[in-house]
């Protein structure tokens, strides 16, 4: 149901206190009075600065209020038996004090059976407990395409400004802009002109990387511009099947098809294997904006502000949608105790309720390292289309992976010794193989600026303690947890077929009873 919609049968069912959640006050106002128009109600708002004032046609004088207290006791003297909607613009912060609570809670008990409804506005959900039960919360939504659309409409046909958009190109320019609210957007085209003087399908990417810090002043969202490919991933080419086979499953074809959207995957696995590099890599395979969640930016020290970032970061994430939102180490963010009176454990069930409920095409992919530390019902059936896990790399992926490092510093793979070099690094991480690299270009670098060789990248390796060896009772309990059939392995099918043959092994070498 459209906001327009709502807010008309909340009206006409007497909802008498409705707490509207917004940080466009004037977008809403403007809502707010159409469909106060178009049903015939009268419409007066309140702040402390100004007083009553008429948002619909004025019916006579408005009444006189300069403070919380007289506004409510004036609303309360109102015609009961005419249709009426007073907005109370900032209410909230009076609605701590006591006295004006308990009017409120008063008037609107009263109201009931008038024609009579209050509206406030607010930033949050914050709402105090004796008025809970009075009070509805209604969010009102971001500006839709066709809102945006509107904005750079009114923009582009201000006197002097020139445009020079395509249809696409103007199509993308409102797309780009999704999830910002109507001043944000109008910020951002109007930088896009003056930056300039033209408007054109260039400013697509400006309009991007002004969201991108728009974004991120959620605090708990952060915009990836992404351009990792496929070949930018050594091995894994179970996982990297999966995704291909899905990469048109955000399209209107797949709609019609009748296929859902898929809910997300969860990366399990090693350090270093590359968990965060593969999120990275779906945004750019799939051409969908990547939203890392920083559960940790979440927590907040008020009463209720933990709870209410959560909720406003995941409505952001849908608004954006179809988009691929990124948990990075989410068993360090829901590692949910009791020493914080169950803020974490709400967080976490916010988030767990919204990974199973939501219908907004947003594509979770949760990294973790630490599978002891992640609860049993976060990894169930439903919360994930899979479970991927990520292994020591076999030596054909070590060939590749030192492949994409070597191309990536712009050096030719047929001057090393590949086979050589992947035989060696048995046992390492993706992250420690780069490392090595990394560390042969250092010494090439200071012995005279010489190119490195395969002779320097061996030395790097045996200078090396992989994970593997360092943390080998954890790395061993992380290939058991795979073992046990609790994942999918994400590398090439020869990975798995290993494992199988090592099960086999350690079965055929157990005592005979």
């Amino acid at each position: 149901m459209k906001f327009e919609e709502q807010l008309d049968v909340y009206l006409r069912a007497r909802f008498t206190l409705l707490v509207l959640v917004t940080f466009e006050e004037e977008r809403a106002l403007q809502t707010i009075k159409a469909v106060c128009d178009r049903t015939g109600r009268r419409c007066l708002s309140w702040d402390a600065a100004d007083g009553f004032q008429w948002l619909t046609t004025a019916s006579g004088a408005a009444p006189i209020a300069r403070d919380p207290l007289t506004a409510l006791e004036q609303i309360d003297k109102a015609d009961p038996n005419t249709s009426a909607l007073f907005i109370l613009k900032d209410f909230h912060d009076a609605w701590t004090n006591p006295q004006i609570k308990r009017k409120l809670r008063s008037i609107t008990q009263r109201l009931k059976f008038t024609k009579k409804s209050i509206l406030v506005t607010t930033g949050g959900t914050h709402i105090p407990d004796e008025l809970k039960d009075d009070a509805v919360l209604v969010d009102f939504p971001l500006p839709t395409a066709a809102d945006l659309e509107g904005v750079l409409a009114n923009l582009t046909t201000t006197p002097g400004v020139k445009v020079n958009l395509t249809p696409l190109g103007r199509e993308k320019l409102v797309q780009a802009a999704i999830g910002l609210t109507s001043a944000q957007a109008q910020r951002v085209f109007a930088k896009a002109i003056v930056t300039d003087g033209i408007l054109d399908d260039r400013d697509i990417d400006l309009v991007t990387e002004e969201k991108k810090q728009i974004i991120r002043e959620s605090e708990a969202l952060e915009f990836y511009a992404v351009s990792e490919t496929p070949d930018d991933v050594g091995g894994l080419g179970v996982l990297k099947d999966w995704l291909r086979l899905r990469e048109r499953a955000f399209t209107q074809d797949a709609r019609r098809y009748g296929l859902p959207s898929p809910k997300g995957i969860a990366l399990i696995g090693i350090p270093g294997t590359g968990k965060s590099l593969t999120a990275k890599m779906i945004g750019g395979l799939w051409r969908l904006p990547l939203l890392r969640l920083d559960i940790g930016a979440l927590f907040g020290s008020l009463v209720g502000e933990s709870e209410e970032r959560t909720r406003r970061a995941l409505h952001l994430a849908e608004t954006v949608a179809p988009c691929v939102v990124w948990i990075d180490e989410m068993e360090k963010g829901l590692s949910h105790g009791g020493l914080d009176s169950g803020t974490s454990t709400r967080v976490f069930g916010s988030i767990l309720t919204w990974m199973q409920e939501k219908t907004a095409p947003c594509f979770v992919v949760a990294t973790a390292n630490d599978i002891a530390s992640l609860p049993p019902e976060l990894l169930r059936k439903g919360r994930f289309d899979e479970i991927f896990f990520l292994d020591l790399p076999t030596q054909d992926e070590r060939r590749e992976i030192l492949s994409v490092h070597l191309r990536k510093r712009n050096r030719l793979t047929a001057d090393f010794d590949l086979d050589a070099l992947s035989a060696a690094c048995e046992g390492y991480v993706g992250a420690e193989i780069e490392q090595a690299i990394i560390d042969a270009m250092y010494v090439g670098f200071n012995d005279g600026q010489r190119e490195f060789t395969t002779r320097d990248i061996l030395d790097a390796f045996k200078h090396q303690v992989p994970l593997s060896i360092s943390q080998r009772e954890t790395i061993e309990m992380l290939r058991n947890w795979l073992r046990e059939g609790r994942a999918q392995s994400a590398s090439f099918r020869e990975t798995t077929e290993a494992e199988n043959r090592f099960v086999r092994i350690q079965l055929d070498l157990r005592p005979r009873s």
